[in-house]
């Protein structure tokens, strides 16, 4: 059993909105049992350097997804099975591994910056470099791609809230049972 860390507020100073345990998703309905946000060791190293650097800069971070178990991951892909947006299970998801992790940047009131797209646009408006938003979203887009870099988090550059650890094929894929987390 691979042993998750839990990011919640307290310890990370993060604001978790889990896109996937409410109905504000692309499946309509929750895929997750509870909002609860976990990461592989690794990963939750990464994130609180990364929430150091967005607090040196005034802002906090907002988690919409980390660890997704497989079964999860398998209903979002019944409702988008777009590789370009969604990990064709077969190859398996990130996420499934515990070392991806979906986010925007909050400011000190809680709003989300502008980054031109919400969440889960599955749309090329939302690619890291689109130039189809305003400058100021791309400004907000790129101080996320810079806290999270020297974070050591490497980006998704079709999905500009997307970030995984570099080497994040050598985790294994985890089920809900094998990483004990009630998420599934």
């Amino acid at each position: 059993m691979t042993s998750l860390v839990e990011i919640d507020q307290e310890t990370f100073g993060v604001d978790v909105a889990l896109a996937y345990a409410t109905f504000d998703n692309l499946a309509g309905r929750p895929v997750y049992a509870r909002a609860a946000a976990f990461l592989h060791p690794d990963a939750a190293r990464c994130l609180a350097r990364a929430c150091e650097l967005a607090a040196a800069l005034g802002y906090r971070i907002r988690i919409y997804d980390a660890f997704r178990p497989r079964e999860a991951h398998d209903q979002l892909w019944a409702v988008r099975p777009d590789p370009e947006f969604v990990a064709d299970p077969a190859q398996g998801s990130d996420h499934s591994r515990g070392v991806a992790i979906d986010l925007t940047l909050i400011d000190q009131d809680g709003r989300p910056l502008d980054m031109g797209t919400a969440f889960d646009a599955f749309e090329q408006s939302s690619y890291h470099g689109s130039t189809d938003i305003s400058q100021q979203a791309q400004r907000n887009r790129f101080t996320l791609l810079g806290i999270m870099t020297a974070a050591g988090w490497r980006h998704n550059p079709n999905e500009w809230w997307h970030y995984q650890l570099p080497d994040a094929r050598s985790y294994p894929l985890l089920s809900d049972a094998e990483a004990n987390t009630g998420l599934a």
